[in-house]
């Protein structure tokens, strides 16, 4: 929630000056481009992007410093923002397209289970208020 407090610094945000926003021909162009797209695309590219920054959070990144960058409470809420997008997104895209992100959902559910200390208790992990229990 943006609060006064937690918005004065300005200094780090990134703002474009008129000189490096794009032209009327090239805004055209991107929206175009993303018209394009299909939004089952878009879905599971979102998805994916979800599911990445997860496995990362959860310890599942390849190389020696995977463990540093385990941030389990990053990823309960990755792999709940995931659920939620995943079962809202499943009617729409197809099971065809859903099943493989409701096994990486799966698959995510259980790597958290597994790198907790103190497990989540069955049907209170991330995501399963959206996904049920997992085992």
């Amino acid at each position: 929630m943006s609060t006064p407090d937690n918005n004065s610094d300005t200094s780090h945000r990134n703002s474009f000056a008129p000189e490096e926003s794009l032209g009327d021909a090239e805004a055209a162009s991107v929206v175009r481009d993303i018209a394009e797209v299909p939004a089952v695309e878009v879905i599971t590219t979102a998805a994916v992007h979800l599911m990445s920054a997860a496995a990362v959070k959860c310890g599942l990144a390849a190389g020696p410093d995977a463990e540093d960058l385990k941030d389990l409470d990053e990823a309960r809420k990755l792999i709940t923002a995931l659920a939620g997008f995943v079962t809202a997104a499943a009617p729409e895209i197809g099971s065809q397209h859903a099943g493989p992100l409701r096994d990486g959902l799966r698959s995510l559910q259980l790597a958290f289970r597994e790198a907790s200390e103190f497990p989540d208790a069955p049907g209170k992990g991330p995501g399963e208020k959206f996904t049920g229990a997992v085992n």
